[in-house]
């Protein structure tokens, strides 16, 4: 089997994003099925999959771990127009850790490009809300009276706008994405010299990569390698690689490795060519393995076709 040529432009990209970027804190949630969530962070992805595609995903993060983050999302995408060459969706992430809770809804919108032998070049766009609530009386404090934790921060609306470009064919895809590009202020340092004392909470830019290729090792048997690299001013390299077997079209077993964090299994099945559930668990390899007892993710996903020949092989991204 021959490695096509086509692909080592892309894992040239993610081996040189991996060593010549640092960041350092981390904000948005992670995923370790970010394959099956690409909606979430790039809104290009939006009508990819040429059907009514509904997916579910529910997150629990160092389990045990008092005040530890707990993480869900609901993604709905759709083509639109006359030649399916836009796509349409809704994203909708609930995040919380410790007092804080954030959620956010976005619209996604995207416009494909069909380029030679039936492969797609889209961009999109994202636009919605960011809300956030910190509940203080959640903390154990040390000194009850001071005026950094006595009022809560109540449904603070941040804007939301982001753009990405992805790229695809039957076995092959790419994509770069910037979710919101509002470097925000939840709420401001200057409440600290009026009656509502406050303090800085800062959105920054994140950058994500990702990219992923199926080879067919036989008729019955699929394999696909993956990565996802996460680059956000303040916080350590994100850099996720996955491989994945795809086995009579039905059973989905793989693992994954995030970079100097954490190792995990992923499991999933086909249930039928419109529905597939999978599941996963993260084992920290940090010291925090010692306070939790790992991660846990479900993801579930709904395709309605529109045309009966594009359910003949559920596509493995």
């Amino acid at each position: 089997m021959k490695l096509n040529k086509t692909i080592f432009p892309w894992l040239v990209a993610t081996l040189l994003l991996a060593v010549t970027y640092q960041t350092f804190a981390q904000q948005d949630p992670q995923y370790t099925q970010y394959m099956y969530n690409t909606q979430v962070v790039n809104p290009a992805y939006a009508g990819s999959r040429e059907a009514l595609s509904i997916g579910v995903l529910g997150r629990t993060q160092w389990v045990n771990l008092e005040g530890s983050p707990t993480t869900g999302t609901f993604t709905v995408n759709s083509p639109i127009g006359l030649y399916d060459n836009m796509g349409l969706g809704l994203s909708i992430v609930h995040d919380q850790i410790g007092p804080a809770t954030e959620s956010n809804i976005v619209v996604d919108f995207s416009y494909s490009l069909l380029l030679k032998s039936f492969n797609k070049l889209s961009f999109g766009l994202k636009a919605g809300v960011d809300v956030l609530d910190v509940d203080y009386s959640r903390l154990s404090i040390f000194n009850a009276n001071d005026p950094f934790f006595q009022n809560n921060v109540d449904n603070r609306l941040q804007p939301q706008v982001g753009a990405g470009i992805y790229y695809n064919t039957n076995k092959f895809y790419a994509g770069f994405s910037v979710p919101n590009f509002l470097n925000s202020k939840h709420y401001d340092e200057s409440t600290l010299n009026n009656s509502d004392p406050g303090s800085i909470a800062i959105e920054r830019l994140h950058y994500f990569f990702i990219t992923g290729y199926v080879f067919d090792l036989n008729e019955n048997l699929k394999f696909k390698p993956a990565s996802l690299v996460k680059m956000v001013s303040g916080a350590p390299l994100q850099w996720d690689i996955s491989a994945n077997f795809l086995i009579h079209e039905k059973f989905t077993l793989g693992a994954s490795y995030r970079w100097s964090a954490s190792v995990s299994a992923l499991a999933g099945f086909q249930i039928s060519n419109s529905i597939f559930a999978g599941v996963a668990y993260d084992y920290q390899s940090t010291a925090i393995e010692n306070y939790s007892d790992g991660s846990y993710e479900v993801f579930l996903r709904f395709d309605i076709f529109n045309r009966s020949d594009r359910m003949m092989t559920p596509r493995f991204f």
